[in-house]
């Protein structure tokens, strides 16, 4: 199991490769241009999803200027089960976008697998209201196999401005066994977690080509990284409070 579900990882991964590049390299450029002007690149999923948006955030090697916008409810520690449910609910996200410091010339990157559900769908159209440039990180499999729990009857890729497929399967499990009742493996932390991490080294290298400084943290496990990271910080945390 562990050859076949690695092997079935190998190959999408292939698939994103080839077909994903252009739109990973376009986000890049996206990513670039806002935080060279002194923008913030915003994230954010429900469920299983918000864990990428995390995990992009005051990473040593990764950008300072990263937004996730948690909310708990939507989350898996306050109930599983809960999230779910709350995250189809139509008009939930309009109750904490407002108060969310997205700029016309910030990226937003919304993360939904899926794509289907309401309250995704919903952030994505209200960053766009604020002014930003709108990724979505999904799969097409699912938008063209399973319809939209929104009223409009759009999915996440129909309202963003660029789509990162994903390459996820309906159902996000790999694997399967005669003796188990459900598909087994789930791929869409793997493949998302590498999609949005080479996304961000693709905008790293295109400031440090053009002679941008690059507000990279370094890690606070080295000597002298606490009082550089620190700067970073006081830098960004008028615009991220949760740097602090």
């Amino acid at each position: 199991m562990i050859l076949a579900f690695m092997e079935s990882i190998e190959r999408k991964l292939g698939e994103i490769k080839r077909e994903e590049l252009a739109h990973m390299q376009k986000a890049g450029r996206w990513i670039a241009e806002a935080v060279a002007q002194g923008g913030v690149v915003h994230l954010f999923g429900c469920g299983h999803s918000h864990l990428l948006a995390e995990d992009v955030f005051y990473r040593a090697g990764g950008l300072a200027p990263i937004h996730p916008i948690l909310v708990e409810k939507l989350m898996l520690h306050e109930g599983a089960a809960r999230s779910s449910e709350l995250e189809r609910q139509h008009g939930l996200a309009e109750t904490f976008m407002e108060e969310q410091a997205i700029q016309p010339g910030d990226v937003v990157i919304v993360i939904s697998t899926s794509g289907i559900n309401p309250v995704p769908i919903e952030v994505a159209l209200l960053a766009k209201e604020k002014g930003a440039k709108v990724i979505g990180l999904t799969s097409l499999a699912y938008a063209g196999g399973v319809p939209s729990r929104h009223h409009s009857g759009r999915h996440l890729s129909e309202v963003v401005d660029l789509v990162l497929n994903n390459h996820v399967d309906k159902g996000d499990a790999l694997l399967s066994h005669e003796r188990v009742p459900a598909r087994f493996g789930p791929s869409s932390t793997i493949l998302g977690s590498l999609i949005l991490q080479s996304v961000l080294v693709e905008a790293v290298g295109l400031m440090a080509d053009a002679g941008v400084e690059v507000p990279v943290f370094r890690s606070g496990n080295i000597p002298g990284a606490d009082d550089y990271n620190k700067a970073l910080v006081e830098k960004y945390a008028s615009k991220i409070p949760t740097l602090k």
